[in-house]
């Protein structure tokens, strides 16, 4: 195989740079899915450090020895505070590892970087909290595993019977601290925190430290900045540093440049992507939130058609995506597709002008001196333009923790100052006006700020990777196996000097040509499931773009009772929107399937039709509560939610009501009801803030 594999890099060294990335793509591909022992053959150019290398401290520089950080991220965030824990250790005296959860067990995070004195292991964990109180895909695994060691559950506080005691014995050379990234309106709050604290304790643990609890529906980075100055650093002084420390930030020259943690190869004028072949990554040499950079799929569309019209001056459009020439891209109806984005070309050029960067030069990218290596962030060698292109964030707004290291790097001393303003704590009012409700991106903030110079390797240690945006899917893989659907709505806002903020993914998809254009993709697992008794009904709430699953599972019902000739149970659907005559989306099929016996229901709720009164999809709920609580009670329906968590909650709101109302159960005991439900796999939300 690896010999086969030789002779294939020989081979396409002269094919075109988007040829040559697909094939990388698919290489990669097949090498994530072998055996490391059967691709230690191929050595990355870029593996000079090693996370796993031990670092020699110096006492004098780090007398509080070593901390290890550990994330559970979804987005990235949790890894970018995780960052900057890694970045102030010096200051007070410790040197900090950064590790993903998902390269660790739990008998890792007690043998890891223990003190050599007392042989305790100090282990910090930050982690962020998906849907439904889950885990953050990189942390299942040892979400898992934690919760098997522990004898509990994320959701610990559902368990109805006491928990039993344990002999805490795997943890308990471990100290610990906790920090989670939550938003209040989910339900369950940052149970993912709460989990983590109860579990390590439960396992032996010593707590040093009270949990942090972020709420990113108020301000998050303030919540992680008070945590760490009050809470988290006071905490670990205290406990591990004998005398007053003066650490190396207070020694920093005012001008000097933070420390890079990349450092870049440029590769001669000669050499382009067009010639030179991407270089292979094992799975263990990838960033492990990057791993789909390397095996997400190229697929051309076919279709694009606006869903709302002419009157509505918003746009929803309706993509098809071609899978035919992918035989191993298979997808299950209702999926989640993760689309990878592309930032606009002018964007792209504003952002080389401003730093002076060619956008034709070729580099490639390892670990600075005396860094740690966490694996390569994005495919390499590669073009300037096609890393600020597929793999900057320069849309998104930064952080204010990213403000005060562009600071750094202003030699203005008016743009220094605005920098520093607003990454304080005093100046969070002020970064909220002009950042966060202008939709100033990194790429806005260096043409405000021009004097903002730095090199590129400092840049991309700076500006967060792009993220992949994920889309139900909205057909059904037994009628359409080989095409995708997408039901996207266009994310524009006019700021208040008439310029036009866009949503980077969604007009990414929206400017799609049809048979000319591609977009890059790949599947992730749903929760909405179709209950394997055809026989039972079911009741899907999706307003808006909400109505996407509900169109798949909508086909996939038809098809089996047409199709595979199955017995199928009542559907019935609560749809949302503004007025019939701009947003009623899918209109045209809705009533179709009315017509054809496949919608036994069609329920419409406008909120704009009617001037002075809104209805919503949980009016209409609660206006056929009798009905609903017949079909929960008497024929087991399953329920289907999709939309804005607002939504969601008042949609499980309405549904408790008919549960206490017609079940005669106190408030407590129709939400157990519906937890019931939803542990049985029949209440299922797909909700987002």
């Amino acid at each position: 195989m690896t010999e086969d594999i030789t002779n294939l890099l020989s081979s396409i060294s002269a094919i075109s740079g988007i040829a040559t990335v697909l094939l990388g793509s698919l290489l990669a591909y097949v090498l994530l899915k072998r055996d490391s022992s059967s691709a230690s053959s191929i050595i990355s150019p870029t593996t000079t450090t090693s996370s796993s290398e031990k670092v020699p401290l110096d006492p004098n520089k780090y007398p509080g020895g070593e901390i290890t950080v550990y994330y559970g991220t979804q987005t990235g965030t949790a890894e970018s505070f995780a960052r900057v824990l890694e970045r102030e250790g010096p200051q007070y005296g410790f040197f900090v590892h950064v590790i993903d959860l998902e390269d660790v067990t739990v008998e890792d995070v007690a043998s890891r970087n223990k003190n050599e004195k007392d042989g305790i292991a100090r282990a910090i964990l930050i982690s962020a909290t998906y849907g439904e109180g889950e885990a953050p895909d990189n942390a299942i695994q040892f979400a898992n595993e934690l919760c098997e060691k522990a004898n509990t559950q994320i959701l610990f506080q559902q368990i109805k019977h006491p928990e039993e005691p344990l002999e805490p014995t795997c943890l308990q050379n471990v100290h610990y601290s906790i920090f989670g990234l939550g938003n209040k309106q989910y339900d369950h709050y940052n149970s993912m925190a709460k989990f983590l604290d109860h579990a390590m304790e439960r396992c032996g643990a010593q707590r040093l430290a009270e949990t942090g609890l972020g709420d990113d529906d108020d301000d998050l980075e303030s919540d992680f900045e008070n945590w760490k100055d009050q809470v988290l650093w006071p905490a670990l002084k205290k406990q591990y540093l004998q005398q007053e420390f003066v650490g190396a930030a207070s020694m920093i020259p005012e001008n000097e440049w933070p420390e890079c943690p990349y450092a870049i190869e440029y590769h001669p004028s000669t050499i382009t992507t067009t010639t030179t072949p991407v270089t292979f990554f094992r799975e263990d040499q990838i960033h492990s939130h990057s791993r789909h950079y390397f095996t997400a799929i190229d697929c051309p569309v076919r279709v694009k058609r606006e869903l709302r019209t002419d009157q509505d001056p918003g746009s929803t459009v309706h993509v098809e995506i071609d899978l035919s020439a992918q035989p191993l891209f298979k997808y299950q109806t209702a999926d989640n597709l993760g689309v990878l984005p592309i930032n606009d070309p002018v964007i792209v050029e504003q952002v080389a002008q401003s730093l002076s960067l060619d956008l034709d030069q070729v580099f490639s990218l390892q670990a600075a001196p005396n860094h740690e290596w966490h694996g390569a962030p994005f495919p390499m060698p590669l073009s300037v333009r096609e890393c600020l292109m597929r793999y900057c964030d320069l849309t998104g707004a930064p952080r204010r923790s990213d403000l005060k290291l562009l600071a750094s790097y202003a030699t203005d001393p008016i743009d220094q100052k605005v920098l520093l303003r607003m990454a304080s704590k005093e100046g969070r009012n002020e970064y909220r006006e002009k950042i966060l409700e202008e939709y100033v991106g990194m790429a806005g903030l260096l043409q405000k700020c021009p004097s903002i110079q730095m090199p590129l390797e400092h840049f991309l240690g700076i500006c967060p990777l792009l993220q992949t945006r994920f889309f139900t899917i909205s057909s059904s893989s037994s009628v359409h196996p080989n095409t995708v659907h997408l039901t996207v709505a266009v994310t524009e806002h006019e700021r208040k000097d008439g310029t036009l903020f866009q949503g980077v993914c969604s007009n990414h998809l929206a400017s799609r040509q049809p048979s000319v254009d591609t977009v890059r993709v790949f599947v992730r697992a749903s929760t909405f499931r179709l209950p394997k008794d055809t026989s039972r009904p079911i009741l899907m709430i999706g307003p808006g773009t909400g109505i996407a699953p509900m169109r798949a599972l909508l086909q996939e019902r038809e098809y089996q009772r047409h199709v595979q000739k199955k017995t199928v149970g009542q559907n019935i659907l609560y749809f949302g929107c503004k007025t019939s005559s701009q947003d009623y989306i899918y209109r045209d099929e809705m009533e179709a399937w009315v017509q054809n016996g496949v919608l036994d229901h069609l329920r419409v709720a406008f909120s704009r039709e009617t001037e002075g009164k809104k209805v919503y999809v949980q009016h209409l709920l609660v206006n056929h509560s009798e009905e609903t609580w017949h079909l929960l009670e008497q024929e087991g329906a399953y329920v289907y939610v999709c939309g804005a968590v607002k939504m969601g909650q008042d949609v499980a709101e309405a549904l408790n009501k008919i549960v206490s109302s017609h079940g005669n159960l106190s408030h407590d005991e129709a939400k157990a009801y519906l937890s019931q439900m939803s542990a049985e796999g029949r209440f299922v939300q797909e909700l987002w803030a």
